[in-house]
């Protein structure tokens, strides 16, 4: 029977095997499959795939792949000279929101000081993750591509640097981060939103140099932080100030 012809196009092919990135590859077709099963069963996990042709048609996820048929599967703004007619990436979110799993915690931070909602937790299961994700509308980030393939995930990104520095610039791109940011609104160790404080209202809270020192700060109502711009905001800011050169 003949084989499949298939060609992943730009970030898609950091699943692939080295052999079979940037090239059409022929790919024998055992049994009758969706496209979303085959696509996945080669590596690329279905969150991060937006138009899937076959033949020069796109298709949706559930279609049956047939011997011999060429597909063309496509990552979010590709392919840049036609306007396809059906897309299999969900649109994208008015508001990103975002949901990590547990070996993402230094970039839930991170995302938290970019003024991000995010959720973050060091015991969330593999099914809580996939099923909050969806019912609360939050991009799942995770580098467990079994968690990311999981079809109640409808929004999702595998960060492909393992450095949460450079987790974060990353993350920024794929989702326009940048122009959305409202620094230093939430709290970087529980989420909630921060309201201001003065001086008096966190005495007693903070050390008397601090006091001393600065005149503002923010209060956590969650879990009755304090933050004031010390030397850590100084770090922080000249992230921030990267981030909008990139």
């Amino acid at each position: 029977m003949s084989p499949l012809w298939l060609r992943f196009h730009g970030p898609l092919n950091d699943f692939l095997a080295p052999e079979r990135r940037g090239v059409e590859f022929a790919h024998p077709l055992p049994a009758p499959c969706s496209v979303k099963d085959l696509i996945e069963s080669l590596g690329p996990p279905h969150p991060e795939v937006d138009v899937v042709l076959v033949e020069g048609e796109a298709v949706n996820f559930s279609h049956r792949v047939q011997h011999g048929q060429r597909i063309a599967v496509h990552p979010p703004g590709s392919p840049p000279d036609q306007t396809p007619s059906l897309r299999v990436g969900p649109p994208a979110l008015s508001e990103p929101r975002f949901l990590l799993d547990v070996g993402l915690g230094r970039l839930a931070s991170l995302l938290r000081m970019l003024g991000f909602d995010t959720v973050w937790r060091n015991d969330f299961a593999d099914d809580v993750l996939a099923r909050r994700s969806r019912d609360e509308q939050r991009i799942l980030l995770t580098r467990d591509l079994g968690v990311l393939k999981r079809s109640e995930v409808v929004h999702g990104y595998f960060p492909r640097e393992t450095d949460p520095s450079r987790q974060l610039p990353e993350v920024a791109r794929r989702y326009g981060l940048v122009p959305r940011m409202r620094p230093f609104t939430r709290c970087l160790a529980c989420n909630t939103p921060l309201v201001g404080a003065s001086p008096e209202e966190v005495r007693g809270r903070v050390p008397e140099r601090v006091l001393a020192t600065f005149s503002s700060f923010q209060h956590c109502p969650g879990c009755q932080r304090v933050f004031w711009a010390g030397s850590h905001h100084e770090r922080m800011r000249a992230l921030i100030d990267s981030l909008r050169g990139v």
